[in-house]
């Protein structure tokens, strides 16, 4: 007798997934499930539902402490390894290594997965970096010894719209954001009066004014963003004031100012730069002895 096929749809992200009569029942729970946990978005968790890949590993044990958790994760085939994650900064995941026997490990990779109301950006950013993890019964206290050092995006997803990209084309496309988000936040951090050590809101509160005063109200902008024979270019629908981008950026930044790409940055990946602005602090933070309660 032929096996009855079942159709489960997810009918706003297109998802179609087919399944026998013994099988549908349970996958269909561990997709629920997993959509009511974390903080991917629920198109994520069905792909990793429908894909298999949300069971590759699981946390076996948390660690908490005020901004910081750490958890231990498991592969079915026995690996082990540690996730780092900071409440201040969601959209991020560091990966450490299993502790040797003195309890050091090595930085593996940087896991980030923000975007907007147009889509996601997904990417695996390869580490370099050693600290220190002690582990008893109750407690954790991690450490990160030496500088960590970003390598290369070696895995990377993209989400426009209705547009999907993987492989070596998202890989490309991430690749140059990553390039111009580091150059504008190492401008950004270059003046004085860069607000350091800040929210994400009050970051776009600031910082958008002055990036974008096309974009806001009068009373917002600089005030002197506007003066008598500037010269003004078209690009994406908006008129940019090529003149103001002259005096505010240096030379690297200012036709991807004027094009509209530094725009399609921030509107597509805020907490991206946002994560990229913070990064001293960030390392500053990881670099000082935490100790974290175990939850469980």
């Amino acid at each position: 007798m032929a096996q009855q096929t079942f159709q489960i749809t997810i009918a706003k992200e297109g998802y179609i997934f087919k399944a026998s009569k013994s099988t549908v029942i349970p996958i269909f729970s561990g997709l629920i499930l997993l959509l009511c946990a974390g903080c991917l978005s629920l198109v994520e968790k069905a792909g990793q539902a429908l894909d298999g890949s949300a069971f590759v590993e699981k946390r076996t044990a948390l660690y908490r402490a005020p901004g910081m958790e750490l958890w231990e994760m498991r592969t079915k085939a026995g690996g082990r390894s540690f996730i780092i994650t900071m409440s201040k900064y969601p959209t991020m995941r560091f990966r450490a290594s299993e502790p040797d026997e003195s309890g050091e490990f090595n930085m593996v990779s940087l896991n980030y997965l923000g975007g907007s109301s147009q889509g996601w950006n997904e990417f695996r950013l390869d580490l370099s970096g050693e600290g220190r993890l002690a582990l008893d019964e109750t407690t954790a206290s991690i450490s990160v010894l030496n500088e960590i050092e970003p390598i290369q995006i070696t895995f990377a997803r993209i989400k426009r719209y209705d547009t999907r990209l993987s492989g070596n084309e998202a890989l490309a496309l991430l690749r140059n954001r990553h390039e111009r988000i580091k150059t504008i936040a190492e401008w950004m951090n270059a003046s004085e009066a860069a607000p350091k050590d800040i929210e994400l809101n009050k970051f776009e509160k600031y910082w958008k004014p002055i990036l974008f005063p096309e974009l806001v109200s009068k009373k917002k902008r600089p005030a002197d963003w506007q003066r008598e024979n500037d010269q003004w270019d078209k690009a994406e629908s908006i008129r940019w004031n090529k003149s103001y981008t002259e005096r505010l950026l240096p030379e690297e930044l200012r036709e991807i100012r004027n094009s509209g790409t530094m725009l399609r940055d921030w509107e597509e990946a805020l907490d991206w730069l946002y994560n990229e602005y913070e990064w001293s602090r960030i390392k500053e933070t990881l670099s000082q002895e935490t100790i974290l309660q175990k939850k469980k």
